[in-house]
């Protein structure tokens, strides 16, 4: 495979890289611009720990080359907030003890965040069916999603 060029607004930031025609975007992310909050779980996007958002929609960046976000604005767990001003469901995350061993936390927070934004956080119910392309091994997903209802209404206000 040939080396390609691939144009991005990262958190909020327009960055062009080179790299394996055959990259992902969660390789890209984690390799080639030392955005180490996106995770890699399973690969598969089966776990959702490498969630991001893509033009707006959560997508799992594991199964999407960074090719196909050529010219796309992503936005990963870093551009969401800061450790001095949390977004609102990373604040809810921590009030409601989301989290555990944070490995599948930013990608929770991603999804959640979409949720919020598509409204479907409504209710735990809705939540729940939100967050199953998810996989936390820790918590029991009680607490992430009382987190999510949490952080639901913060940026509703």
């Amino acid at each position: 495979m040939g080396k390609i060029t691939v144009n991005l607004t990262v958190n909020g930031r327009a960055v062009s890289q080179q790299c394996e025609a055959n990259t992902t975007l969660v390789d890209l992310l984690r390799q080639g611009l030392d955005l180490t909050g996106t995770h890699v779980g399973c690969d598969t996007s089966q776990c959702g720990a490498c969630t991001v958002h893509l033009d707006g929609r959560a997508v799992k960046a594991c199964t999407v080359l960074a090719a196909q976000a050529d010219g796309s604005n992503v936005v990963t767990i870093e551009g969401i907030g800061n450790r001095d001003n949390l977004h609102p469901m990373q604040a809810a995350f921590r009030q409601c003890h989301g989290l555990q061993c944070g490995f599948c936390t930013p990608g929770m927070i991603m999804t959640g965040i979409e949720l919020v934004n598509q409204g479907q956080a409504d209710d735990d119910d809705s939540i729940r069916a939100g967050l199953e392309g998810n996989i936390c091994r820790c918590t029991g997903y009680h607490n992430i999603v009382r987190a999510v209802a949490t952080g639901a209404r913060a940026m509703k206000e």
